[in-house]
C-alpha cells in the first residue's frame, strides 16, 4: 500500500506547537506532525494580527501539496505510526 490523504482535515496542536494531520496506509492510519519553524522555512507569513493557529493552519493549507509530498517520503524510508516533520525535512 501507499500513503494517501483522503482527509484534508488538520489541527493547531498548540502543546506541540505544530499542525498535525493523518495520513492512511491502508487500514492504518498515520499521525504527522509539522513544526511551525518548517511552516515558517517556507517563506509564507506567520505573524500580523492574526493568531498563531489561523497562521499555521493557512500555511499548511497553502503548502499541503508539497507538506504531503515531504511526508510520503518521510515515511517511506521507515514506515511508524506518527511522524514530526521539521524544517530539515524540506528542501
Amino acid at each position: 500500500m501507499t500513503l494517501a490523504f483522503p482527509n484534508p482535515s488538520r489541527s493547531f496542536d498548540e502543546a506541540r506547537n505544530a499542525v498535525c494531520f493523518i495520513g492512511h496506509d491502508g487500514m492504518f492510519q498515520i499521525r504527522f506532525f509539522i513544526e511551525v519553524e518548517a511552516l515558517a522555512k517556507s517563506g509564507v507569513a506567520l505573524g500580523g494580527k492574526v493568531s498563531t493557529e489561523t497562521a499555521c493552519l493557512s500555511a499548511f493549507d497553502a503548502l499541503r501539496t508539497s507538506i504531503q509530498d515531504v511526508a510520503g517520503k518521510v515515511y517511506a524510508r521507515s514506515r511508524r505510526d506518527s511522524y514530526i516533520l521539521t524544517a530539515a525535512d524540506f528542501p
